[in-house]
């Protein structure tokens, strides 16, 4: 009988080492990678970005491929009136330029200020800005996943591997639509 008693407490010793190993390793494990999503084939046509959401839909032939979530400008509400405002424009533009060789990981330029912008500005006597771009993380950080907040000067920033995956299907022409 003593015999016995030693066995279940060593069985019950084990059993709570074991769970309390299983809710370790729940709440500290790693996170699983993500899906492996399928690539994209061909180009788009459309961007959508929807700043209170902080994200970019990419669309081809209006159906909707991809949505990645992404930093704005550091002072997000409004659209961008002035150079240094920190805000991302609010509008309907086109991608005009690719830089593979900017501070951040590739850039799609953005025809940002429009004639109405440089028009709005001038009346007010101030500068509209520019230099809008869709761009990846900054080339010196050494990891580049997607910061957490809003960073850029008026840019949309997505992750260096989601940057990679826009820029090689996204031609010039691409209509932009930035809504509030």
């Amino acid at each position: 009988m003593h015999s016995f008693l030693r066995f279940l407490l060593r069985l019950s010793l084990l059993l709570i080492i074991g769970a309390v190993g299983m809710l370790l390793w729940d709440r500290y494990a790693p996170p699983a990678p993500p899906p492996t999503l399928e690539p994209i084939s061909g180009q788009i046509d459309r961007i959508v970005i929807e700043k209170s959401q902080r994200t970019l839909t990419v669309l081809q032939r209006g159906k909707a491929l991809r949505t990645y979530k992404v930093a704005l400008g550091f002072a997000t509400d409004g659209d961008k009136l002035i150079q240094g405002d920190g805000k991302t424009p609010e509008g309907v533009f086109k991608i005009d330029r690719r830089n593979d060789e900017s501070a951040f990981h590739l850039s799609l330029g953005i025809n940002y200020p429009l004639p109405q912008d440089i028009a709005r500005a001038k009346l007010d006597g101030s500068d509209p800005g520019g230099d809008i771009f869709i761009h990846g993380q900054p080339n010196n950080l050494q990891n580049a996943a997607l910061m957490d907040r809003d960073w850029t000067e008026g840019c949309i920033a997505l992750s260096n591997e989601e940057i990679e995956e826009l820029w090689a299907v996204t031609p010039i022409g691409t209509e932009v639509e930035i809504r509030p």
